[in-house]
């Protein structure tokens, strides 16, 4: 009769060796029934065990954080298969070559059992959860080597008893659970996203660093998001780091895309070019021009769209734009000291080893920076041609040379761009990203200067003389963004000024050079079939002297009679729109 398990537990190893000599003699009856024995004991003492955890959690439920049932019953589990590896299996290998680990694999059934049910009903986070998941990830490792151990002289190398023994799938739970929790912290952070920036009115006097709220509070939020994940106990911050990174990095481009969102591009400012026709000079501020300004109403209402569609007017001039740059700077600058803290927190993290380090890539935001880089060179552009464009429209494309350059001299538009750049200036807090707004603003200058000088409509009107004018006006323009060497350097405004000087330079020649120069490039551009008659040629925006366009429009502004009388012939162009 073999010894029923309450009795096994009870009773000294050396009584079971006795009992077995008596009862058993067959090697292969002994094996069997030695394993129906092991197994049956253990299952006993495992229920008893668990009776036991049941009432160690509820004495200790006054206790300050008391330890869930199914990790004092891991504890105790552990317990008893050091137990049975020590004590009783020595002595049951004489009839079970795999005594410890038929009894290690008994254990890990029941326990692994218990589990499934804990897992199937976790469906947060939480202190519990982690620690019986933790729990039982080391008991399944200390059984799983006991196994091992014992079955290192086996045939099969203790295959069987492994298979026995069905993976806890202990980290991936908890690794499932991290990622739950990520997913509702990067949720609410992407909420918090769209609700504050909805809000947010870029005001310049919001902090002394001149950029948003909206961007410190962020930061905060990452900062805290952080912390919170590496004061999670868990086994793998390593492994979960870079899933955490990616969903912070896709925040923070999420918020740098809506920070630019709806400030527009060069293409929203940039008037429409009116139709092409010659200057007329029996009129200066009234009649034709009015007729010019149809094509501009298409800005005004275009611009009006980008503004109302997304928040209030106020969001997107110049200052508050300047503060979406500032935002956008201050936290791409800020993501590097954020990448340092993030090794300095993995390494302090209990799980971190060496080869934790060896990728740099893990630890490190991919997506935002760019982002960032993209979003200020948009928004200084965006702004630059707003500037130039909208905001300064009255002395640049409403008046500038309006009736000839003696009438409507540059200097009031001088005087608006000059206080434009002292708000600009004052407005950007990084040294670099003021130079490559400025850089940008000179940029559209240029281009509106020369399009007040080429599309500027039948009220526009220069003569030869007038070269004169305008390439000192030319100069004062660049002058006032060289500033005295307080400004941008030569170099970067002659890099961005060689198309002007080449233009500027063509309305200082004469009448007839121009226009063999106009017939040569046409006849070079066009070949045989421009000998009868001279095509017009296609507006391609790309302003040269060596452009036939650009020569023809210089003649259509040019006010003398061998101008007139060549466009007359050659293509009957109107002096009205």
């Amino acid at each position: 009769m073999m010894v029923s398990p309450t009795i096994r537990n009870q009773i000294p190893p050396e009584d079971i060796s006795n009992e077995y000599r008596r009862r058993i003699k067959n090697d292969d009856v002994a094996k069997s029934r030695t394993d129906t024995y092991i197994r049956s004991s253990l299952r006993t003492a495992f229920a008893q065990i668990m009776e036991k955890a049941d009432s160690s959690r509820r004495a200790s439920r006054n206790q300050p954080n008391p330890l869930p049932v199914l990790a004092i019953l891991a504890k105790d589990v552990g317990e008893l298969a050091t137990k049975e590896k020590k004590m009783f299996s020595p002595i049951l290998k004489r009839w079970h070559p795999l005594a410890a680990g038929v009894a290690v694999a008994t254990l890990h059934v029941c326990y692994g059992n218990e589990l499934k049910q804990f897992i199937s009903g976790i469906t947060e986070l939480t202190p519990d959860a982690v620690q019986v998941l933790r729990a039982a990830d080391k008991l399944e490792k200390d059984l799983v080597q006991i196994a091992v151990e014992d079955s290192v002289d086996s045939d099969d190398g203790g295959k069987a008893i492994i298979r026995e023994m069905p993976p806890f799938e202990a980290e991936a739970a908890i690794g499932d659970l991290v990622k739950g929790w990520m997913k509702l912290r990067l949720d609410r952070l992407k909420e918090w996203i769209d609700r504050n920036l909805q809000q947010e009115v870029w005001n310049p006097k919001a902090n002394q660093e001149g950029y948003a709220p909206s961007a410190v509070e962020v930061l905060r939020i990452l900062d805290e998001t952080l912390d919170a994940f590496f004061n999670l106990p868990i086994p793998m911050h390593p492994a979960l780091l870079p899933d955490l990174i990616l969903g912070l990095d896709r925040c923070l481009q999420y918020y740098t895309t809506k920070v630019k969102s709806g400030c527009g591009s060069r293409n929203t400012f940039i008037p429409a070019m009116p139709a092409l026709t010659r200057c007329t000079t029996e009129t200066k501020f009234h009649g034709v021009f009015k007729k010019k300004e149809k094509p501009t109403t298409t800005l005004h209402r275009r611009n009006s769209q980008v503004s109302t569609t997304t928040t209030t007017p106020d969001t997107f001039a110049v200052p508050q734009l300047c503060v979406r740059i500032n935002t956008l700077q201050k936290l791409r600058t800020e993501l590097e000291t954020i990448e340092k803290r993030i090794i300095t927190l993995l390494r302090n993290s209990e799980s971190a080893h060496i080869s934790d380090f060896s990728n740099g890539l893990q630890k490190k935001f991919e997506l935002t920076p760019p982002a960032c880089l993209e979003a200020i060179q948009q928004l200084c552009e965006s702004t630059a041609y707003k500037l130039v464009f909208h905001d300064l429209r009255n002395s640049l494309w409403d008046n500038l040379y309006v009736g000839g350059p003696a009438t409507s001299p540059i200097e009031p538009f001088l005087q608006d761009l000059e206080h434009s750049l002292t708000i600009v200036a004052d407005s950007v807090s990084h040294d670099r990203v003021r130079t490559r707004l400025i850089a940008e603003i000179m940029k559209a200058c240029f281009e509106g200067f020369l399009l007040v000088l080429l599309a500027g409509g039948p009220s526009r009107f220069f003569t030869v003389q007038d070269g004169r004018v305008i390439e000192d006006d030319f100069k004062a323009i660049k002058d006032l963004f060289f500033a005295n060497g307080d400004g941008l350097s030569m170099d970067v405004i002659n890099k961005f000024s060689g198309s002007v000087r080449d233009v500027v330079a063509v309305f200082g020649t004469d009448t007839e050079t121009v226009v063999e120069r106009f017939r040569r490039l046409t006849l070079e551009a066009y070949g045989s079939s421009a000998k009868s008659r001279l095509p017009l040629p296609a507006t391609t925006g790309q302003w040269s002297s060596n452009d036939p366009n650009t020569l023809l429009r210089v003649l259509c502004y040019r006010n003398d009679d061998s101008a007139s009388k060549f466009l007359k012939k050659t293509y009957n162009l109107p002096k009205k729109l």
